[in-house]
């Protein structure tokens, strides 16, 4: 048996004795067979999407793709509605406690290749027969070779745009909740990525992140009555690590300590982020002083970005979940 590993090809029946095996398979037809999506037996909301670009069903041409950062644009099937259960599941998909894996071909009569595991980023609420989603794929690693080799063309340019040449972070309000509601026709075109859980493990991105939010706290304090402290604006974690709960140590208007804690992401201000047990931890213990900030669509090459700031009720209203869980008897 075949082992599940990325970018690696695969048939219809080794797909199947990885998820289902001692289950019936029949070339061509039935569920693994066949079919598109497939549930994975005795797992309810983990699925396997075999994925074929180019195709038809009846007067239906699917009209799907890749992104240069990895947002998969997939429709279900023509008879689909948004109020079919199967639609209404894959909306609320969760992909921290459930999966789907992607297995695409570029055209009819290859072998699927394993791209990993999906991410709901959002839907189009305005159409249905079929309904459009868009999915982020979670262990995107494409480069030149293997695009080549498995025969993708990127038919849609990244979704993330450079803030401009001259740097700098820009203040924008914090954007609104958007799990499961979905967007107009217009909005969903945009592709946005959510590249959230690659970032959160980039350490150089969250130092570059970590520097323009200096920057930008050293030019806010300037033009208040605690422009004096500029020069104590302190870079906490690459003092001293990330142990302190927090980044920089920075200043309010009143001269009062600020502790921010910065979260930066190539993609866009909807996207996940990431909190650990000690950040969290400090801020219940200092909510008066914590804000998170919230770097988006950031550019590497110019510093440039935008900027959201979350303070009190903002930070504790958010939707928390957890991810591991520490066990002793």
């Amino acid at each position: 048996m075949k082992e599940l590993s990325l970018y690696t090809e695969f048939n219809r029946r080794e797909a199947h004795d990885i998820f289902a095996p001692g289950t019936p398979f029949t070339q061509g037809s039935g569920t693994w067979g066949n079919h598109g999506v497939v549930q994975i037996p005795s797992r309810p909301g983990d699925w396997v999407f075999f994925v074929t670009f180019g195709q038809t069903v009846g007067q239906h041409a699917f009209e799907e793709g890749v992104s240069a950062d990895g947002v998969l644009t997939w429709q279900s099937q023509p008879s689909q509605r948004l109020d079919d259960k199967r639609i209404k599941e894959w909306i609320r998909h969760n992909e921290v406690k459930n999966s789907i894996y992607l297995f695409l071909r570029a055209r009819e009569g290859l072998n699927y290749t394993y791209f990993g595991k999906l991410k709901y980023l959002s839907h189009d609420n305005e159409r249905e027969n079929p309904v459009y989603f868009n999915w982020q794929i979670l262990d995107w690693q494409m480069d030149l070779p293997t695009r080549k080799k498995v025969g993708l063309k990127f038919e849609m340019p990244s979704s993330i745009s450079a803030s401009g040449p001259t740097g700098g972070l820009t203040e924008i309000e914090p954007p609104p909740a958007r799990q499961g509601v979905g967007e107009t026709t217009r909005t969903f075109r945009t592709r946005k990525a959510d590249l959230s859980a690659s970032d959160a493990r980039n350490r150089a991105l969250g130092l570059q992140g970590e520097e323009a939010v200096i920057a930008f706290e050293r030019m806010r304090l300037s033009s208040t009555e605690a422009s004096q402290k500029v020069d104590y604006v302190r870079h906490v974690a690459h003092i001293e690590g990330d142990g302190a709960g927090y980044d920089i140590l920075s200043f309010d208007p009143d001269g009062s300590e600020l502790y921010i804690e910065v979260k930066t992401t190539r993609g866009y201000e909807q996207s996940d982020f990431y909190l650990s047990a000690n950040e969290l931890a400090f801020f219940r213990a200092h909510e008066a002083q914590f804000a998170i900030y919230r770097v988006c669509e950031f550019d590497p090459a110019t510093a440039s970005g935008k900027l959201f700031i979350l303070r009190g009720d903002d930070i504790a209203s958010l939707s928390l979940e957890p991810l591991n869980f520490r066990a002793r008897r």
